[in-house]
C-alpha cells in the first residue's frame, strides 16, 4: 500500500459550518458513551465535503476534539482509507475507473482524455476546475467505462461524450448524471426485451413505473401454465432412518451359507431360549 501523507501546504484553521456541527453532534449521538468513536468515518467524510473535498489537518484535529480521541488516531484513520483526499483536488474531482471490465470497455479512451485535458494525475488544472485518480472498481461494471465525479456516476462513456461533459461541467451547464447515452439504469442498450407489460420498451412508460397513462389500458402478459412433472418423477429417495431400519431387518435373519470347503449349509446360531 502506497504511504500517504498530508499536504505541505495546509490552511491555518478549520471550523464546521453551524449546519454541519448539528449534524455531527447527531451522528455522534447515535452511538453509546465510550463508543461514539465509531462517528469517525462520518465526521471526517462530512469535514472532507465542506472543504471542496479534501481534508486539511485542522479538520482532523477538529474532529479529534470532538471524539474525545487522541490526533494520531483519527489521524491514522484519515491516511488509511483512500477515499479521503490528503492534498487539495479540483472543483470536480474525477476518479476514473481502471479495472477490468472498464478497460475492456474502453477506459483506455477516457484516460487519454483525461491526460490531455488535465494532466498527470493529483494534478488541479490552472483554473481549479478538474483533477483525476485512475481508481478501483467503482461497481458500475455493466455501464462501463465510466467515472465518479465528486458523488455521482456518469457512465456508458466514449471520448466523445466524455468531452462534451467536461465542457459542459466548465461551463456550468447542468449535465445528466448516469448514462450519457439514455440508457436507463443498467437496462438493455437497446431497450427492454422482456417484461414489457409491465415497465414498457423504454423501462419507464409500463404500469409499474408510477409514469404511464392511467387512462391507456395495459394487458399484462399471461404466465405460462406449469407443467405437469410428477408422471416423469421418479420416487423419491427413502428416509436415512428408513433405509437403515430396512438393512437391519434384512440382516437380522439367519441366511443359509455354503461353505467353500465341503457346500454345505451352515447357518449362525440363534439366541439361547429363555429358560424361565
Amino acid at each position: 500500500m502506497s504511504v500517504r501523507r498530508l499536504a505541505e501546504i495546509q490552511p491555518a484553521s478549520f471550523a464546521f459550518t453551524p449546519e454541519n456541527a448539528a449534524w455531527c453532534d447527531k451522528q455522534i449521538a447515535k452511538y453509546p458513551e465510550h463508543r461514539q468513536a465509531s462517528a469517525i468515518l462520518s465526521l471526517l467524510w462530512r469535514a472532507q465535503k465542506q472543504h471542496d473535498y479534501w481534508l486539511p489537518k485542522p479538520a482532523i484535529e477538529d474532529v479529534a476534539r470532538r471524539l474525545s480521541m487522541p490526533y494520531i488516531r483519527v489521524l491514522e484513520v484519515a491516511t488509511f482509507y483512500t477515499m479521503f483526499n490528503l492534498e487539495p483536488v479540483g472543483k470536480y474531482f474525477i476518479q476514473m475507473c481502471g479495472t477490468t471490465p472498464c478497460v475492456l470497455a474502453g477506459s483506455d479512451d477516457i484516460k487519454a482524455v483525461l491526460e490531455k485535458r488535465v494532466g498527470p494525475q493529483r494534478h488541479v488544472t490552472a483554473d481549479g476546475l478538474f483533477s483525476w485518480l485512475e481508481v478501483e472498481c467503482l461497481g458500475a461494471c455493466c455501464n462501463a467505462p465510466m467515472v465518479q465525479i465528486n458523488d455521482d456516476y456518469y457512465e456508458d462513456l466514449s471520448a466523445e461524450n466524455f468531452n462534451t461533459l467536461l465542457d459542459d461541467l466548465a461551463a456550468g451547464r447542468p449535465v445528466t448524471i448516469g448514462s450519457q447515452t439514455g440508457r436507463r439504469t443498467s437496462e438493455p442498450a437497446g431497450g427492454l426485451t422482456s417484461l414489457l407489460s409491465l415497465y414498457g420498451v423504454d423501462g419507464k412508460s409500463g404500469p409499474e413505473c408510477g409514469t404511464h397513462d392511467p387512462n391507456k389500458h395495459y394487458t399484462p402478459t399471461e404466465p405460462e401454465a406449469p407443467k405437469d412433472v410428477t408422471a416423469t418423477q421418479e420416487p423419491a429417495p427413502a428416509q436415512p432412518a428408513q433405509a437403515r431400519s430396512e438393512q437391519e431387518a434384512k440382516h437380522s435373519v439367519a441366511q443359509p451359507e455354503k461353505t467353500e470347503e465341503t457346500g454345505t449349509a451352515r447357518t449362525e446360531p440363534s439366541a439361547p431360549k429363555d429358560k424361565a
